[in-house]
């Protein structure tokens, strides 16, 4: 399974070349625009969770709080 930003950016460009498939038509193209609809609400979700991860970096660099501060959710276990 692949979690970074650029494997959902590649998904979601595959998936835009499905839809982009002048031969999909009828059932198959209706599943394809309902996979995308949901692809999309999910892509917008783990954005905006990647969102908040870089807001709190930024509030860590400009010392508004210690990294020790973030909580374990949006730290690294590297």
């Amino acid at each position: 399974m692949n979690n970074k930003l650029s494997d959902l950016n590649n998904n979601l460009f595959a998936q835009l070349e499905k839809l982009g498939d002048a031969d999909l038509k009828g059932e198959d193209l209706k599943t394809e625009i309902e996979r995308s609809k949901a692809m999309a609400g999910i892509a917008s979700n783990i954005v905006g969770a990647a969102k908040i991860t870089v807001e709190a970096y930024k509030l860590v660099s400009h010392g508004n709080i210690g990294k020790d501060e973030l909580p374990a959710l949006l730290t690294s276990s590297k």
